[in-house]
């Protein structure tokens, strides 16, 4: 061993200084995994995260009928043929595709006019946000002087969403998994009306 290689040092690093154990935030591209979507959540924006809805209408899916179940807090996908047999106990809804600043997917309905063109103040807001979160990040809050939902925008500039890569078709089979209204004897159909 030569006299110069005896008197070089490896440098000590403290193990337990903040920025020698912070991972590089692309650790989990670079450990070769992928983030898998299992569940993807029906439901509108929570008042306080920033939202952003798919900018491309091949992920939106408009008119749909739904049922929001009050009782199980669930809400239904109805099959064309079965809302003919359910009037008046569906609803027509625009379902978006959105995510938040966290990256949670999750499928934002948001009802349509009533059959005789007459908006709810209500449904007309959620829609108006919707529109506006196609291009900018939003997130709504219910006033009820108001009657409505008010909008707030990011204030700042921040990083568009990255959507993850998975079709809308496995979007809806994720997020209404179990909850398809597709024959007269499914449960949900027998307590609406009244056989269970």
């Amino acid at each position: 061993m030569s006299e110069e290689t005896k008197n070089y040092k490896t440098p000590i690093l403290n193990p337990f200084d903040p920025k020698a154990l912070r991972l590089d935030q692309s650790f989990a591209d670079k450990a070769g995994v992928k983030k898998l979507i299992t569940t993807v959540p029906v439901r509108k924006p929570n008042r306080q995260v920033f939202v952003r809805v798919h900018p491309d209408e091949s992920y939106w899916l408009t008119p749909a009928a739904i049922i929001e179940s009050k009782e199980e807090r669930e809400t239904y996908l109805v099959l064309p043929e079965m809302a003919k047999e359910l009037p008046g106990e569906f609803a027509a809804a625009t379902l978006f595709t959105a995510i938040t600043r966290q990256s949670v997917l999750f499928i934002w309905p948001v009802k349509l006019p009533a059959p005789d063109g007459k908006y709810n103040p209500w449904h007309q807001s959620a829609a108006e946000a919707a529109e506006r979160a196609k291009k900018t990040w939003i997130r709504i809050g219910s006033n009820m002087h108001l009657g409505a939902y008010e909008i707030f925008e990011a204030q700042n500039t921040l990083t568009e969403p990255v959507w993850p890569e998975i079709s809308f078709q496995e979007i809806l089979r994720i997020a209404f998994r179990g909850r398809i209204v597709d024959t007269p004897d499914h449960p949900l159909v027998r307590r609406l009306k009244g056989v269970d």
